[in-house]
C-alpha cells in the first residue's frame, strides 16, 4: 500500500550502498604497490628519452648547455649520479611499502551515495536562494511562477527553493510500506556527479601540489641559507652545474628523503587521496622533476608553459651566479615571488660565457694532447732503436739507424725530416 510520504522527506532520502575491495588497476600488482613503481618506471623512462636525445645531438638549438659545459663543469661522473638516485629510489621504495604496510585495504560501492550526498547540499543551498533575492528586493515566488511558464521548469524550481513538486521516487520503509518521497532532479545529480569525480579531486590536486611546493621550498631555501646543512647535505646536488635529465633526483640520501618522499607523502595524507589519485600524483611530481632538470627549452613541451617552474627557470638555480634564488620546486614559483627570490634580469650573455669557457677547455686538452702525442712516439721509437741495437752488430746499427729515421720523415709527425738529420 503506497501513501504519500513527501511531507516526511524534506529532502531525497540518500540511497543505501553495499562496500567491496576494488579490484586492482593490473590484476597481478596491487594498487598501492603499483603506485611505488609507476614513478620510477616514469623517471627512467623519460629520462632515457631525454639522455637519447643528448647523445645523438639532436635538437641542439633548444639545448641550454653545450656538450662541452657537461663535461668541464660538473663535478661528478654520471655513474655516481645513477648509484645515488638508485640508492634514493629504493629508500623511497621502502618508506612507501612501510606505509603500506599500516594502510587499511581501500574498498569502493558508496560513489553513488557520496553523489547523493553532494546532490543533497546542492538542495539545501537552493532554500536560501528565495532569502537572497529578498534582499534585493525579489518576489521569489512570482518569479518562479513567470519562469515555468516560461517552459524552465527546472529553473522555476530552483529560485523557488528547491521545489520540485513533479520530481518524486518510491521508497520502500523500514515498515514493509511504499512511500512516495522528493527524488533529485537531473541537473542536481549532473552537477553533484562534476563535483564528486572531477571538482573535489582537482582540488584535492591542488593542495597536495601546494603542500609539495611549499614543502620543498622552505627546506630547499634552509639548505642554502644555513652553512652546515648546504656543505653536509644539499652541496651534493649541486655538483651538478649543468643538470641533465636523469641526475633529477641526485642528492644526498638524507636530503632525497626529506625533500622528495617525505614531502609528496604529506601531500598525499593531507589531501586525502584514493590509491588511485596518489599513481597520477607520485608519477606527475617525478615527470615534472625529471622536466625540469632535462636542459632543454622545447617550445611544444605543456610541462614547460603550464607553469613558470621549468628547465629554463629551474637551471638559474644551478649557476654560481644564481644559486641564492629560484628555490621552487617543482610546480608553481608563487613562494618566489611573494619572498622576492625569483632571479630577475637577462642571463643570455652568462650561459654564453660559460659555453665560451668550456669551449676554450676543451679545445686546449685538445691541444696539449696533440703536443704529447708526437713526443711519445719519437721516444718509443728511440726506446726501440736503442734496445734492438744493443743486440746487434755495427753493421746492423747502422742500417737500423738510417731506417729509424726514414720512417719519422713526412707531414703525419709535424717534425721537419731536416730536424732529424741534425
Amino acid at each position: 500500500m503506497a501513501v504519500n510520504a513527501s511531507v516526511a522527506f524534506d529532502l531525497p532520502p540518500l540511497p543505501t550502498y553495499t562496500m567491496r575491495p576494488r579490484e586492482n588497476l593490473i590484476a597481478a600488482i596491487p594498487d598501492n604497490i603499483l603506485s611505488l613503481i609507476l614513478p620510477i618506471v616514469a623517471y627512467w623512462g623519460l629520462s632515457m628519452i631525454y639522455h637519447y636525445l643528448d647523445v645523438n645531438d639532436y635538437f641542439v638549438q633548444y639545448r641550454l648547455h653545450t656538450p662541452a659545459e657537461v663535461l668541464k663543469r660538473n663535478k661528478v661522473s654520471r655513474w655516481e649520479v645513477v648509484r645515488d638516485v638508485v640508492l634514493q629510489q629504493i629508500i623511497q621504495t621502502f618508506a612507501g611499502l612501510v606505509f603500506l604496510w599500516f594502510d587499511a585495504e581501500e574498498t569502493v560501492g558508496r560513489e553513488g551515495y557520496d553523489v547523493a550526498v553532494w546532490a543533497q547540499r546542492l538542495r539545501i543551498l537552493q532554500k536560501a536562494i528565495p532569502s537572497l533575492l529578498a534582499l534585493v528586493g525579489v518576489d521569489a515566488a512570482g518569479l518562479a511562477k513567470s519562469v515555468a511558464q516560461n517552459g524552465h521548469t527546472m529553473l522555476a524550481g530552483a529560485i523557488a527553493g528547491g521545489s520540485y513538486p513533479g520530481v518524486t521516487q518510491s521508497l520502500v520503509l523500514d515498515t514493509g510500506a511504499t512511500a512516495v518521497v522528493p527524488a533529485f532532479t537531473g541537473w542536481e545529480l549532473a552537477a553533484a556527479g562534476f563535483i564528486y569525480w572531477y571538482f573535489v579531486p582537482a582540488l584535492q590536486f591542488m593542495l597536495a601540489i601546494s603542500i609539495v611546493d611549499t614543502w620543498q621550498y622552505f627546506l630547499h631555501r634552509a639548505m642554502h641559507l644555513n652553512r652546515w646543512l648546504y656543505v653536509t647535505f644539499h652541496s651534493r646536488h649541486h655538483r651538478l652545474y649543468v643538470p641533465y635529465a636523469f641526475g633529477a633526483l641526485y642528492n644526498h640520501p638524507f636530503e632525497g628523503f626529506l625533500l622528495d618522499t617525505a614531502g609528496t607523502g604529506i601531500g598525499f595524507l593531507v589531501s586525502g587521496m584514493t590509491t588511485r589519485q596518489a599513481m597520477w600524483f607520485f608519477t606527475l611530481s617525478t615527470i615534472k622533476t625529471v622536466d625540469d632538470h632535462c636542459g632543454y627549452e622545447f617550445p611544444w613541451d605543456p610541462l614547460q608553459h603550464f607553469t613558470s617552474n621549468n628547465a629554463a627557470y629551474h637551471d638559474i638555480h644551478h649557476q654560481s651566479w644564481g644559486i641564492k634564488t629560484n628555490f621552487s620546486q617543482p610546480f608553481f614559483i608563487f613562494w618566489d615571488r611573494m619572498l622576492g627570490t625569483q632571479w630577475n634580469g637577462d642571463v643570455s650573455q652568462r650561459y654564453e660565457r660559460a659555453r665560451e669557457n668550456a669551449q676554450k677547455q676543451v679545445d686546449l686538452d685538445a691541444a696539449k694532447a696533440a703536443e704529447v702525442t708526437p713526443t711519445v712516439t719519437v721516444r718509443e721509437e728511440r726506446e726501440h732503436e736503442r734496445v734492438v741495437v744493443s743486440t746487434e752488430g755495427p753493421a746492423t746499427r747502422t742500417r737500423l739507424r738510417r731506417k729509424t729515421v726514414d720512417s719519422l720523415k713526412g707531414p703525419s709527425h709535424g717534425v721537419p725530416g731536416s730536424v732529424l738529420h741534425n
